[in-house]
């Protein structure tokens, strides 16, 4: 298969085709790094979703009852194929999103994580059985798919979320549509082509590109049983209620503000290393990005030191550069409202350690770039602090003590992932067990779990009961369902009663 960045119009892929849809509206596709247009998006209407939910319930009446033999079989197919397509799906992500070509490829390589896992789904459903519950009577359960869901996916890592989705809602028998980022929407394309290839029924995977029209759609639309989401909090939280509101099952994944904690004892050289790369690495605009380094005591200087050092070797430039370390930002706005909250910060007292606001690329001057950029002393009442940043943005906040930072991690609106750098196993067992956070690394400043664990934060970074893929992902495409089964001999007593059985 050829791989081309469209540059002329994206359609949508509706029942095992392209198609353009019936909505009249546009809107432009640009590369981060230049700036420049490179390709038209469709965006669809109400006709466009009905047609796609309809042919979705179709998919899933049938797919449901496929075997689960004949679904591996095609879950295989598909991991091999995506496997064999990584440098193409990193060119599309690069091109989009700005992400430098070995970043694009790790996500990559950790969505291909849950497609493996998705292919284990003969023993992931395995139900329970008890034999002579009751005198003659066996109880047994099984998971059935929820039907039709949909996966609303981000910007930032436009194959990884979909691939956290889709293959365990597919595995586990539904059909699924994906709404992926209007911004990068090239990649989803691929993937449902891929999907095709490795002989998925038409209807059972569909990508409906839209934008706010597309999502209020699938949140209220009778015909669509649940609904996964990954974005900002705000718009979690209106999904969750919105869908909720509609009877959907919904897990909807927030924003973070993700902290690393640094004590004294740490080896300041593998902490600064660490940290220089989960803040800036993708521009900072990963969910998992380490925006905040909590410098315990005397680690303080010497950490800032070590940062400031790395954060000025780093190499911004396009992502197809072969030394690239840092792309661009993915939109002129994210550009001047990551500037805007930087200067805030400053004019507020911040320390500017390292300043990427005025970052020049040469040769890609309309590009949206924004350099590595350090705060130190920084308090929680800065908007560098207080809000997202989502961009390669870290700032030090200074504490006393380990038990200072765990009550600074725990005040945070926000519990998606923390990190703590020491050489101490006390201090980490007390860190690990006393922070309210879903995620948690030790030594370890991204902690994504495996597929075969399950992803998700806590209080504004989670609404919903389930985590995403893994176990719970199991669990949230599914609903159980208990049988009791009898089966009397024909000339038996009829053992009827009109108080519960229990012998």
């Amino acid at each position: 298969m050829t791989v081309t960045l469209a540059t002329t119009t994206i359609k949508h892929f509706i029942n095992g085709a392209e198609s353009a849809g019936e909505g009249p509206r546009r809107q432009p596709v640009y590369n981060p790094a230049t700036g420049a247009v490179c390709a038209e998006l469709h965006l669809a209407n109400g006709a466009d979703l009905d047609s796609t939910v309809a042919a979705a319930r179709a998919a899933a009446d049938s797919w449901g009852d496929t075997s689960l033999a004949k679904r591996t079989t095609v879950l295989f197919a598909f991991r091999e194929l995506v496997a064999a397509h990584v440098d193409d799906l990193a060119a599309l992500i690069t091109a989009e999103h700005g992400k430098v070509l070995s970043d694009a490829r790790g996500e990559i390589g950790r969505g291909l994580e849950v497609i493996e896992f998705a292919c284990g789904i003969p023993t992931l459903l395995k139900g329970d059985y008890s034999d002579q519950a009751s005198t003659g009577i066996d109880v047994f359960s099984f998971r059935e798919p929820l039907g039709v869901v949909a996966g609303i996916t981000p910007f930032n890592f436009p194959v990884m979320v979909p691939l956290w989705m889709a293959p365990m809602a597919i595995a586990t028998g539904n059909a699924f549509i994906l709404k992926p980022s209007e911004r990068d929407p090239s990649a989803a394309m691929l993937l449902a082509r891929l999907w095709k290839d490795a002989g998925l029924p038409d209807g059972v995977f569909q990508v409906l590109h839209g934008d706010r029209e597309t999502v209020e759609g699938l949140l209220t639309h009778p015909d669509v049983d649940g609904i996964s989401f990954v974005g900002s909090t705000p718009i979690a939280q209106y999904v969750h209620e919105t869908a909720t509101r509609h009877g959907k099952r919904v897990q909807a994944l927030g924003g973070a503000k993700n902290h690393a904690l640094v004590m004294p004892d740490a080896d300041l050289d593998n902490a600064a290393d660490h940290l220089s790369a989960a803040a800036f690495g993708s521009a900072g605009e990963r969910c998992m990005a380490i925006s905040v380094a909590v410098a315990v005591g005397e680690a303080a200087d010497l950490l800032v030191a070590k940062v400031e050092e790395r954060a000025l070797a780093v190499k911004v430039t396009i992502g197809t550069e072969p030394d690239a370390d840092m792309g661009p930002v993915i939109t002129a706005d994210s550009r001047d409202r990551i500037v805007r909250i930087v200067t805030e910060s400053a004019d507020a007292g911040a320390v500017m350690v390292v300043d990427g606001r005025d970052l020049v690329v040469p040769g890609h001057e309309d590009g949206f770039w924004v350099g590595p950029t350090v705060l130190d002393h920084v308090t929680t009442a800065m908007t560098a602090y207080s809000e997202e940043v989502f961009g390669p943005v870290l700032v030090v906040v200074r504490v006393p003590d380990l038990a200072a930072g765990i009550a600074l991690i725990n005040a945070n609106p926000y519990g998606n992932g923390t990190a703590i750098f020491t050489s101490s196993g006390a201090h980490a067992r007390t860190f690990q067990r006393a922070v309210s956070v879903g995620m948690i690394g030790i030594n370890v400043p991204l902690p994504v779990p495996v597929a075969y664990h399950s992803f998700g934060g806590w209080k504004a970074s989670l609404f919903g009961d389930r985590h995403i893929y893994g176990p719970e992902g199991v669990s949230f495409y599914t609903r159980g369902k208990v049988v009791t089964s009898r089966w009397p001999e024909p000339a038996a007593e009829s053992g009827a009663s009109y108080n519960f059985p229990s012998t």
